[in-house]
């Protein structure tokens, strides 16, 4: 896994706990694409992890 990946799924990781422990002080406008663009990154995120995992051995 390179660098670039490892840091793309720690701020995917970071982005969502910060929705969810931020919840309460955001706009419910902006609480709601937030939380879907969240989704999708940490969704994309957990794809590199499975794709790294299956491409490892070659």
């Amino acid at each position: 896994m390179g660098s670039v990946n490892a840091i793309f799924i720690i701020s995917a990781f970071v982005l969502g706990g910060l929705v969810i422990l931020k919840r309460d002080s955001m706009a419910p406008h902006l609480r709601r694409w937030m939380a879907i663009v969240s989704i999708v990154l940490i969704a994309f995120a957990f794809f590199l992890i499975v794709y790294s995992f299956f491409t490892m051995g070659t």
